[in-house]
């Protein structure tokens, strides 16, 4: 079973500190502490088979360059990347070929995708979380102890 993991993208980007950084590469665009220990978890356990859901770009492979800052949230749904569009990425972009999708975000990134690869496995370890300090926690021990959520 080939699994493909997705992290959600962050408010925080390195724009906010370095405003010259010009297009950088999406594993580096999103600075917060919590889409930090996100792309942490996925490159420990899925090295070669992650990508972030950012909600102006959609998918993005970690070397994508991101041209520049945006504010769009998951929960705009008239600013954010429709579901017509994510799901044309999904082919596009060949994710199409992964059977399970673990995804470490927020009940509104975890809706999209689950919208979006109908008829997939969707492991949502973060769901059941009350609140962004239990996600770090639960993530931060997944990676001290090296087990999987």
């Amino acid at each position: 079973m080939r699994t493909l993991c997705i992290v959600s993208c962050g408010k925080k980007k390195i724009w906010d500190e370095k405003p010259d950084a010009g297009p950088t590469k999406a594993r580096d665009v999103y600075t917060g502490q919590f889409a930090k220990k996100c792309i942490e978890y996925a490159e420990k356990f899925h090295p070669t088979s992650w990508c972030i859901i950012s909600a102006k770009h959609g998918f993005l492979f970690p070397d994508e360059i991101v041209p520049g800052n945006y504010n769009v949230t998951c929960k705009n749904k008239s600013q954010r990347i429709s579901i017509e569009e994510l799901s044309k990425q999904v082919a596009e972009k060949g994710l199409d070929k992964f059977d399970r999708i673990v995804v470490l975000g927020g009940k509104c990134y975890v809706d999209i995708v689950k919208e979006v690869f109908r008829g997939k496995e969707i492991h949502a370890p973060l769901i059941d979380c009350r609140g962004i300090g239990e996600m770090m926690k639960k993530i931060n021990e997944a990676v001290q102890k090296g087990i999987p959520l």
